[in-house]
């Protein structure tokens, strides 16, 4: 059977970081052939099996996978080991509506799903914290990145200026077209759009830099931020895209695990 092809991140030496790529599963077709996502359509045993080689690659339980459901907003859940006492329909809606998770327990992978929404990775090594951060446009528009830093702040003692910081795959500001609504939400809310948006036909947003920037006003150094620098809407093939490939396919999925 395969092993998942992933990309890693360098966030430090107890740490392992990393997005899937579409290889080294068993899913098919649109969802081919790595997916953990079991809310978008993908058969659920194919969902399990990877899940299971994933758990096998990173050296821990498939159960100590945690993977929320994500619905674009800035519900932040620490994950703490009562969690894992529960039954997992209890879990699973513990984990609802929820595009933030964190935690400073070892031997569990937090992570979230996209598929061109940008993914973001923190981790703390004084606190030995993590955070893992869905932004998609409507979560960055409500400035996700911060509320993040602001709760592992809150509950790990986290100065933002320790922070090691990762933006993953996710699409790119040539590929990012928006109407003009979107444009002018942007606006309203106070961003500065000077160098994170371009106009050619219509609007086009830099999400992966709209992020940076948060991170930076949170007080995240610039040179503590690293970039995957991949377009999934133009690499399609490696990551999943949901404006190449439709909705109805798999997700990439960014997670942390600290040692």
């Amino acid at each position: 059977m395969n092993s998942p092809q992933l990309l890693t991140y360098d966030l430090g030496n107890r740490v392992t970081a990393f997005s899937t790529t579409r290889h080294g599963g068993v899913s098919e077709g649109a969802y081919g052939e790595f997916n953990i996502n079991g809310y978008c359509g993908d058969d659920e045993a194919h969902v399990q099996a990877n899940r299971q080689l994933l758990a096998t690659q990173l050296g821990v339980p498939a159960d100590r996978i945690v993977l929320p459901h994500q619905v674009h907003g800035v519900e932040v859940r620490a994950v703490a080991p009562e969690l894992f006492g529960l039954p997992a329909a209890v879990r699973a809606q513990i984990l609802e509506g929820v595009d933030v998770v964190m935690t400073d327990m070892t031997s569990v992978c937090i992570g979230v799903s996209t598929a061109d929404c940008i993914p973001v990775l923190l981790y703390d090594p004084v606190a030995h914290a993590a955070a893992a951060i869905h932004a998609g446009w409507r979560g960055t528009l409500q400035r996700v990145c911060m509320f993040a830093v602001n709760a592992m702040r809150l509950h790990y003692g986290t100065d933002p200026a320790r922070l090691q910081a990762v933006v993953g795959p996710g699409i790119s500001v040539t590929r990012f077209e928006v109407g003009q609504e979107v444009y002018d939400q942007f606006a309203q809310a106070g961003f500065d759009l000077s160098d994170t948006a371009v106009k050619y036909d219509k609007w086009h947003l830099d999400l992966p830099r709209i992020n940076t920037h948060q991170l930076t006003e949170a007080g995240v150094p610039t040179g503590q931020i690293s970039q995957a620098g991949i377009c999934t809407y133009d690499h399609a093939d490696d990551y999943f895209s949901a404006r190449r490939l439709g909705v109805a396919s798999g997700r990439i999925y960014t997670g942390i695990v600290l040692r």
